[in-house]
Parts: C-alpha cells; sequence; structure tokens
C-alpha cells in the first residue's frame, strides 16, 4: 500500500473512532474513489502516491464544483457540507500556489514563448506546455489558463 493511500486508511479509523461523521465518509468516498482507479483497465494495478494524489485533487474539484451548484440552487446547508468536505481533501494535497507566485511562473513563460516567436492568443498552447509541468498539482488548471490569457492579451 502506498504511503498517502495507508495515511487516509489510518486517518479513516481515526475518525471513525471519533465519531467524526464528516470526515469519515469524505474519506470513506475517497478510498473508494482510489480502489474503483485501481481496478480501472484490464489489470488491477497499484497506485503510486502520485496517481493518488491525482485521485484525491479529482475528488477536491468535484467537492468545489458541487459547492458551487449548490450555492446557486439556493441549497446553503448543501453547499457548506461540500466546501467541508473538500478541506479535509485539500488536507492531503500539496499547498496550492498562491496568485503571486503562479504569476511570476506563468509571466516567465510568457517571455519564454515570445523570445521563441509565439505572440498574442496563439501562443496559449506554447505557453501552457512551458507551465503545465512546473505547476503541476500546485495550481488548478482552469486558474492556470485564466491568468495564461490574460497575460497574452495584455
Amino acid at each position: 500500500m502506498t504511503t498517502l493511500k495507508s495515511k487516509l486508511q489510518e486517518d479513516l479509523n481515526v475518525a471513525i473512532k471519533g465519531r467524526d461523521e464528516l470526515r469519515s465518509s469524505t474519506l470513506r468516498l475517497t478510498i473508494a474513489a482510489i480502489q474503483k482507479e485501481e481496478v480501472a483497465g484490464t489489470q488491477k494495478r497499484e497506485l503510486s502516491d502520485d496517481e493518488v494524489q491525482k485521485v484525491i485533487a479529482k475528488e477536491a474539484k468535484k467537492r468545489r464544483e458541487a459547492a458551487d451548484a449548490f450555492a446557486q440552487g439556493g441549497r446553503a446547508e448543501s453547499a457548506e457540507r461540500e466546501k467541508a468536505e473538500g478541506e479535509i481533501l485539500a488536507e492531503y494535497l500539496p499547498k496550492q500556489l498562491s496568485d503571486d507566485e503562479l504569476q511570476q511562473i506563468v509571466a516567465q513563460a510568457v517571455e519564454e514563448a515570445k523570445a521563441a516567436g509565439a505572440e498574442g492568443p496563439r501562443a496559449m498552447g506554447q505557453v501552457m506546455k512551458i507551465v503545465n509541468p512546473k505547476v503541476a498539482g500546485l495550481a488548478e488548471g482552469g486558474r492556470v489558463a485564466a491568468l495564461v490569457k490574460k497575460l497574452l492579451a495584455g
């Protein structure tokens, strides 16, 4: 068992013993998603910590999107629960880049792309190729893409 997956399992046991319903249900769903990913495809396999982290990030994104949908639908209580679940999952992910740090990385990538001859909005693909490896797992793709568009346009 990978270290991140075993940590999730240990934390689930602690949450169950402590009767923390929110944390235990969130961790159960996340572990189930990891197990589902392990048996997807033609052969069962053990996920690496990076792959487990990607599954957790996907689950956290689902929670954020659900919280937004509930908030727009006027279901504040459900939105709060989804946000709380997302915060629990965020504990298992690397710290996200701040806006300033992300701005610096993207600005540097835009300069590199311009030096290579890429100009305007059509340079988006080239800039994203430079930025993505640097921010993988540290910033959400939508946030990165929006900043790249803004810097290329401005």
